[in-house]
């Protein structure tokens, strides 16, 4: 299966400005933005060769989902989504910061704390404790957005010292933080998972806070399955996994961290293959429903065809 969409070359009548993140295409306008969710894929902060197929529907239709599963904490910037790997919304101005909440010792965590850090953020971890333990309660670790290159953890003493976010609005996205977070593990159990850890994007619109990005996805979360948790966790061996940790764990067996003078290991059809089955079955475990692979679509004429039926015009 090789039909993927790695970048878009769309020219709107009104557009007024064009971003290309790491694995989406932003179109702006005046107070509206055109979010496509490509099927690039990124890992310790750099873009991957290789597109993964189906990638970019999983993520915008699960993050759709969730958004509206969530309103009702937070408002947020989606106001419609005209076609699997499209969202429209509200161009908010986003708050230079990232809130990651953790509810397990995993992923970058346990690293930290392996190399013996007990102080993650300006948060203490307990000592004792092993892979994939659940902490005594959630924690928040949160990271600065950048622009390009790397994400860095920070602690919200330094965001308010550094004056990134008013200290006001950040006790406000950290209530916020934990409400989604709550909300999002209640989810995932009634579908037999645990949401291990997850990251939060905030904004603002016309002086409103905004939930922005995608949530409760396997690029921004990490989900173990409930049933083996236990089990696993007792006899000290790997959690079953839906997130994008397997792709991290197959790079650092490969000897790719994203540090300087490091190469990205070949991504074979295999691997390319196995990626998509993940994203597919994260998918089908959290919806019920099952999406069927696009081999024959021309994804980028899909698009625009929809984004007409939406009212959209091209100047191309």
């Amino acid at each position: 299966m090789s039909n993927a969409l790695k970048q878009t070359q769309l020219q709107f009548a009104g557009q007024t400005g064009f971003y290309k993140g790491k694995v989406r295409d932003v179109y702006y306008f005046p107070d509206q933005i055109i979010m496509v969710a490509t099927d690039r894929i990124s890992a310790f902060d750099v873009i991957l060769p290789e597109a993964i197929p189906m990638k970019g529907h999983v993520l915008n239709s699960i993050a759709a989902r969730n958004l509206e599963a969530t309103k009702d904490i937070v408002q947020n910037w989606v106001d419609t989504v005209p076609d699997p790997n499209v969202s429209i919304g509200k161009k908010c101005e986003p708050y230079k910061v990232e809130m990651v909440i953790r509810g397990y010792l995993a992923g970058h965590a346990w690293r930290e704390y392996k190399a013996g850090k007990r102080i993650l953020c300006g948060v203490p971890m307990p000592d004792g404790m092993i892979e994939n333990e659940k902490f005594p309660s959630p924690i928040i670790t949160p990271s600065t957005k950048a622009d390009e290159g790397h994400d860095e953890d920070i602690s919200a003493e330094e965001i308010i010292k550094q004056g990134i976010v008013p200290e006001s609005i950040y006790r406000k996205l950290e209530k916020i933080t934990y409400q989604l977070f709550e909300r999002g593990t209640k989810l995932a159990a009634e579908k037999g998972l645990i949401l291990v850890d997850t990251k939060y994007e905030f904004g603002e619109f016309n002086g409103e806070i905004m939930l922005m990005d995608e949530i409760h996805t396997p690029d921004s979360s990490r989900y173990f399955y409930a049933d083996t948790y236990a089990e696993l966790l007792g006899n000290n061996q790997k959690q079953r996994q839906l997130s994008k940790e397997f792709v991290r764990e197959w790079l650092i067996a490969n000897n790719f961290q994203g540090k300087e003078g490091q190469t990205v290991p070949k991504m074979t059809p295999e691997v390319v293959n196995s990626i998509t089955d993940r994203y597919l079955e994260l998918y089908r475990t959290l919806t019920g429903e099952v999406i069927e692979k696009e081999d024959d679509i021309d994804i980028e004429n899909r698009i625009k065809n929809n984004l007409i039926l939406a009212g959209y015009t091209f100047s191309n």
